[in-house]
């Protein structure tokens, strides 16, 4: 088997950043790498991130998918550059207030936002060593930042932050995979089969028989984030060692 070519991090990292050589001779480029990322968000809105490809993108435009090569090295420093193109912009936290903990849960909501719009950023920008460019740092940036009134230690701040972002990927991909037809059968199911070894399971038929399955009005970030946060709070209110005599 071929040995996959290793990948120019320093192109990847000048392409994200603005900050590849252009050209000096030839006709003038008649695309983007920008056009050609939001033409590759517009197929994995449409049909997920794996039916994203330089073939079809370059459909897109009427060229083949050698044409995109000059633009973009690759498949990998496309998907780099969709996530760029639909995190543009910071997210502005000062209006919902100034205190750490409204705006962490805003950056939450709106972070889950965009997450539930395009759900391929989930894989995209999965817990790996990626290529990030301005703008995914500019969400890291925003959170920190309203983290860092908080009094917690750099380090705290990012395990909560790893803590909050962890919350919102997995409720998102929840309701990715929720199938209310599979949940319907799914409930059926275990009814019956509780029904004839309910001893065997006796929490479990407690649980179920009180509603704990039963559709939740809560909003499970916002019951998330105020747990989380609760326990962030008892992180900051708890008592200082008393400094050693000298």
């Amino acid at each position: 088997m071929a040995k996959e070519k290793a990948r120019d991090l320093r192109a990847g990292v000048a392409l994200l950043w603005g900050e590849q050589e252009q050209p000096t001779r030839g006709p003038k480029p008649s695309l983007t790498p920008q056009r050609i990322a939001a033409a590759a968000v517009v197929i994995a809105d449409a049909e997920g991130l794996d039916a994203v490809s330089m073939s079809k993108v370059g459909a897109e435009f009427g060229v083949s998918a050698m044409a995109l090569y000059r633009y973009v090295p690759g498949k990998a420093e496309l998907v780099e550059l969709m996530v760029e193109s639909v995190l543009a912009g910071a997210p502005d936290l000062s209006a919902a207030g100034d205190g750490w903990r409204e705006r962490i849960t805003e950056w939450a909501r709106r972070s889950a936002a965009i997450h539930r719009a395009h759900p391929w950023l989930l894989a995209a920008t999965a817990m790996r060593r990626q290529l990030m460019g301005p703008h995914q740092l500019g969400w890291l940036d925003a959170a920190l930042a309203a983290l860092e009134p908080s009094g917690l230690s750099a380090a705290e701040q990012h395990r909560v932050f790893v803590l909050v972002a962890g919350l919102v990927r997995t409720l998102v991909q929840q309701d990715l995979d929720f199938d209310e037809q599979h949940s319907r059968e799914w409930s059926r199911l275990t009814n019956e089969l509780l029904a004839r070894h309910a001893d065997r399971f006796p929490t479990l038929t407690r649980a179920i028989a009180a509603g704990a399955f039963a559709p939740d009005p809560v909003d499970p970030l916002e019951f998330g984030l105020a747990r989380i946060l609760d326990g962030v709070q008892l992180l900051l209110d708890r008592p200082t060692a008393p400094a050693l005599p000298a």
